[in-house]
């Protein structure tokens, strides 16, 4: 997705590079989905949504064989139309789940120089959720992989070795690419960073119960381990929910917050503009990043340090790589939701300590901010071209 089509921080990462590109002189195309999301702000007019996902309503819906055919024959017809016009000195593939891997393998074949900035873990669960890819998975179906790019003339494997260099959103992330199997040569880590118009903090305020958890509404982000959590807290307690994607997942959590018996303790604030957010994080007393998997990076907490709020969070995957337990945040076992509620109640009896998370979330943040990560997007971009 692109925005501002988009439900999550990596999308708008996207954006910020692209656009760094554009003012720095280069001819940027960007080549998305057609998914919409009731936006109203127009696209640009290098933004082309003519790529297709079987994605709806945050799940990917099974395709019979003759709409896996299409559905990726439509991607590549796309894609070489875009090739033909724009001949590109190079390729950026960005967020690519879900999408026609093989599409990788057409660049890689005609010999255009292409660099993969990888901010999850599609390398991974990509190749068994793309709807053509996956159907030549696993030992008995690769013996048809030669037969079926004959009859069809699609790529049915993919050279990720050879498809590109790899820029990693964390070490952690190239880790599990590397732990899955992926012999990948030329790798590097670039950090992914927050809008440096939030590094303007709100001013410090006195403790009021106000919570706040900013993200995508997907059971893998923990939000359900917040909400119980009020069962731990006072009644005064209150969880601010800043986020969309997944109407299902937002109606689980509405009624889970019932059974819990603090439904009237929590709000669903839905999907919010980027320049909402600082209203949101100054309101609030304390920032929650409750995440269940393990979190490619993760911008919430960095956006909440940049404002001056206290993070209490799980700390799991690429986000341990910056999060530190009594320095500029607190950490919490995963689904332990007594744990975060303890965490809170330090917070709430100890100025000292949220002082001390203030200090050094502040000087945490502005390491990781847009424009550092820009300058390296367009670095890998100009040394593979070259």
């Amino acid at each position: 997705m692109y925005p501002p089509h988009s439900y999550g921080g990596y999308e708008q990462v996207w954006r910020s590079a692209t656009d760094h590109l554009r003012a720095r002189g280069h001819d940027v195309r960007v080549l998305t989905t057609d998914t919409r999301t009731g936006a109203h702000e127009r696209d640009a007019p290098h933004v082309h949504r003519e790529l297709r996902w079987n994605l709806s309503d945050a799940e990917f819906t099974p395709l019979r064989w003759r709409e896996r055919a299409a559905l990726t024959r439509h991607n590549h017809r796309v894609l070489e139309s875009h090739l033909a016009n724009c001949r590109p000195d190079v390729l950026m593939w960005w967020s690519m789940g879900g999408l026609s891997l093989s599409l990788l393998e057409t660049v890689r074949r005609r010999g255009i120089p292409a660099v993969a900035f990888v901010h999850d873990d599609w390398l991974d669960y990509g190749r068994y959720v793309d709807p053509w890819l996956s159907r030549f998975t696993g030992p008995r179906r690769r013996l048809l992989a030669g037969l079926g790019e004959r009859l069809t003339g699609l790529p049915t494997r993919v050279d990720f070795a050879g498809a590109a260099r790899y820029v990693f959103v964390s070490d952690y992330v190239r880790r599990h690419a590397r732990d899955v199997g992926l012999e990948l040569r030329d790798t590097s880590v670039a950090h992914s960073g927050i809008d440096p118009a939030l590094l303007a903090p709100a001013p410090e305020r006195d403790w009021g119960w106000r919570l706040l958890y900013v993200g995508r509404l997907d059971r893998r982000k923990g939000v359900h381990t917040a909400i119980e959590a009020l069962r731990h807290l006072p009644a005064e307690a209150h969880l601010d929910l800043v986020g969309g994607w997944d109407e299902a997942e937002e109606q689980r959590l509405r009624a889970h917050a019932a059974r819990e018996g603090v439904a009237e303790r929590v709000a669903f604030h839905g999907q919010r503009g980027r320049d909402e957010l600082p209203g949101f994080y100054a309101g609030a007393d304390a920032v929650l990043f409750p995440v269940v998997w393990e979190e490619p990076w993760g911008l919430v907490p960095l956006e909440a340090m940049a404002q001056g709020r206290p993070v209490v969070a799980t700390g799991r995957g690429g986000s341990a790589e910056y999060l530190r337990d009594g320095e500029n945040c607190l950490l919490f076992g995963a689904e332990d939701a007594s744990a975060l509620a303890g965490a809170v109640r330090r917070l709430a009896g100890d100025a000292g300590l949220r002082a001390r998370l203030r200090a050094g979330g502040l000087e945490t943040a502005p390491r990781h901010t847009e424009p550092v990560l820009n300058e390296a997007v367009e670095a890998a971009v100009l040394e593979a071209a070259a």
